[in-house]
């Protein structure tokens, strides 16, 4: 829970102050009044980073730092950006200073935003960010393993541009990527069984009636032995992925699919359905980081209630009002009525 915070040289903020209640606050105000910048610094102290941007991006305007102090989980913690001709950050908890920040002191948040949608409908790389971020909360090598993925894979790459090239070369990129893409298939196949176990019932809940969604992974490669079927392809696909220049199947070249009723959703799925898909992934996503850190993690929603329907709106107060969470909003009654207990509400004016 972060129960405070001030913000100094903070995007539209020059030395603001805030308050919190430990369940739900309420961030009214124009557009243009720092709501989603407000939402920006809580992720900021509490997880390490924006949501959205650079560090650089962070300060204001014709200033050099920023600062940001905050009560977090019954911790001071504290963080500083500098910009000189590079930005840098800098972390306090406890009074003592950090160059970054460790899993030990980074707290589980939980961003959802109307853009969200985008996950449904967009590119597979937004369905793999949602399902590794979650990976990342409960298997600490995951992102270390995406990382060396993803240099392995560039490497292979610019050897495919290489005029001569041999297949001895080839393969000593062949079988590294293979054994990192079998570690994070493994890690992804975990995940998605987990929230397949609750995703069916939250889903049948927020809709109202009774459905059945599932997340399946879909890949050109075997799933059951995904490290020696993807050794396999590319050995297979090597004078393919020569002429085109990169390389074809693994992890990154994956997608997961939703599946509603049997049916992938992108292709069937109401605008109705596809925001109902997104909260209940949202939900999934809340309930899992609780279960894998033991902590309740922090809600930030930016302007999610205006895009929701009356029975929507009741059903995501009934998953979230147990949560500290933090809402953006241009209508304060358009949030607060769906809460029977006392909220804290927040009111920004418009920034200059």
């Amino acid at each position: 829970m972060i129960a405070n915070i001030r913000l100094q040289q903070f995007r539209s903020y020059t030395d603001s102050s805030f308050e919190f209640d430990e369940k739900t606050n309420i961030i009214v105000g124009p557009n243009a009044s720092g709501k989603t910048n407000l939402l920006e610094a809580i992720s900021v102290v509490t997880r390490g980073k924006s949501f959205r941007a650079k560090d650089a991006d962070l300060i204001a305007h014709n200033h050099t730092w920023a600062r940001l102090d905050a009560f977090v989980n019954n911790k001071p913690k504290t963080v500083k950006l500098y910009s000189d001709r590079v930005t840098s950050k800098e972390f306090g908890v406890n009074n003592k200073t950090y160059k970054r920040l460790t899993k030990d002191f980074v707290y589980p948040v939980v961003l959802f935003e109307p853009n969200d949608l985008i996950m449904l409908y967009g590119s597979p790389d937004s369905r793999r960010a949602y399902l590794d971020n979650i990976i990342d909360y409960r298997d600490l090598t995951h992102l270390n393993t995406l990382k060396l993925y993803a240099r392995s894979i560039a490497q292979r790459n610019r050897l495919l541009k290489q005029r001569h090239i041999t297949d001895e070369s080839l393969f000593v990129w062949d079988l590294r990527l293979s054994q990192l893409a079998e570690k994070i298939t493994s890690a992804r196949l975990v995940m998605l069984e987990i929230i397949n176990q609750s995703i069916p019932d939250v889903y049948s809940k927020i809709a109202g009636k009774e459905q059945v969604l599932e997340l399946r992974l879909k890949s050109n490669c075997d799933v059951k032995q995904y490290g020696t079927s993807m050794l396999h392809k590319l050995e297979s696909n090597r004078r393919l992925d020569i002429e085109r220049g990169f390389t074809s199947v693994g992890p990154h070249r994956d997608d997961i699919e939703i599946i509603l009723n049997d049916i992938i959703a992108n292709q069937s799925a109401s605008r109705g359905e596809f925001r109902t898909i997104l909260l209940a992934l949202k939900v999934i996503e809340l309930q899992t980081l609780e279960n894998i850190t033991k902590e309740p993690p922090i809600l930030l929603l930016d302007d999610v209630f205006s895009e929701l329907d009356g029975k929507r709106r009741h059903h995501l107060t009934e998953f979230i009002k147990n949560y500290q969470s933090f809402i953006t909003t241009t209508d304060a009654d358009i949030v607060a009525k769906n809460f029977t207990k006392k909220t804290n509400l927040i009111a920004l004016g418009v920034v200059n």
